[in-house]
């Protein structure tokens, strides 16, 4: 009986992919782009930034198009476009974060963590004071209002998505309204109910009453997001067993939504952390360390950066700038945080 005889073939080897079109297509919108800008009244850098982005479409689209067709030519013209979008996202971005850390980095010690500014002035060199004061009501502000926003949002979230009563329509409409709230609208109505209308005095409690509003949307349509991820199946697992609804959610629900509810206030934690405006009606202002936040002018970075901005010396600029950048680690360090269980979740999923 014959057999056949099987040639082998070789293993299959990626052919390379032939770049000169590609090259020739940058090449030609470099040069094009400077003699468009030479030639036309397209000046500046908005005149070589729109030619760069005309002369790009252009290229790519014919490049395509020879050597494809028409729906690859389309395709090369939303990509190009893709990439103009990202690059008008971090090109802005990439320029504030160099900004403020060019001119924050100088004054960043560890012994303005240890003082604050009773001593000195805001004309004094930055080896003098410091952002204690700051640092410390900004954590208790924080923290005061993540402590009455979290329960709310929470609540919130477990009414619209587990419970749905005849309200839910409605709070979810009201939840998304809070979230167009401007901050200062916050500020005012702290101050008219908390100051004018029962008589207290500015302090830290006030702060966090204005952030809290603005922290229960955060908290609340994340965690709503967060229960919907949630199967069904452990629902129905729970009421099988004979659980009631509520022994349901505290026994079930709530552990398997556990990091990404702590997401939430992460998050909501971040939005409120750099608020200017709601502090400069509710807390005051204090140039001293102040510990209680029940009573008394307090300060936080954000106070601390408005501050002393507007008085306009070499110093007191300096120092907003280092307030700025102190700031932007502590929201640094929050998003981190948010980035940190999400993936937990993931993984454990």
């Amino acid at each position: 009986m014959s057999t056949l005889a099987v040639k082998p073939t070789k293993p299959w080897r990626p052919k390379v992919r032939n770049l000169a079109p590609e090259i020739f297509g940058a090449f030609f919108t470099a040069f094009a782009t400077l003699a468009i800008v030479a030639i036309t009244p397209l000046k500046g850098r908005l005149g070589f930034s729109f030619a760069l982005i005309a002369m790009a479409v252009f290229t790519s689209a014919t490049i395509s198009w020879l050597r494809r067709d028409r729906k690859a030519a389309l395709n090369s013209v939303s990509t190009v476009f893709v990439y103009v979008a990202a690059a008008f996202v971090i090109i802005p971005l990439s320029s504030l974060l160099f900004e403020i850390v060019r001119k924050g980095i100088g004054g960043l010690s560890w012994g303005i963590f240890t003082r604050d500014m009773s001593l000195a002035s805001a004309d004094s060199p930055l080896t003098e004071g410091g952002l204690l004061h700051a640092v410390v009501g900004t954590l208790y502000v924080v923290a005061l209002a993540t402590i009455i926003s979290t329960p709310i949002g929470f609540l919130a979230s477990l009414y619209i998505v587990e419970v749905k009563g005849r309200f839910a329509a409605l709070v979810r409409f009201f939840v998304q309204a809070m979230s167009g709230i401007p901050s200062i609208v916050a500020g005012l109505f702290i101050y008219a109910v908390w100051m004018i209308g029962l008589g207290n005095s500015y302090n830290v409690m006030a702060g966090a009453g204005a952030l809290s509003i603005l922290m229960i949307p955060t908290v609340a349509r994340t965690s709503e997001e967060v229960l919907k991820l949630i199967p069904n199946d452990l629902r129905e697992a729970g009421l099988a067993l004979g659980a009631t609804q509520w022994r349901t959610i505290a026994m079930i629900i709530l552990p398997a939504a556990k990091s990404g509810l702590v997401t939430s206030v992460i998050l909501g934690i971040a939005r409120v952390a750099g608020e200017t405006a709601p502090l400069l009606l509710t807390i005051g202002g204090a140039d001293a360390l102040n510990l209680n936040p029940f009573e008394g002018n307090s300060s936080a970075l954000p106070f601390y950066v408005w501050k002393n901005y507007s008085l306009g010396n070499p110093e007191s600029i300096q120092r907003a700038w280092l307030g700025v950048i102190v700031l932007m680690m502590m929201v640094f360090i929050f998003f981190s945080l948010a980035r940190y269980f999400g993936r937990t979740k993931g993984a454990r999923r």
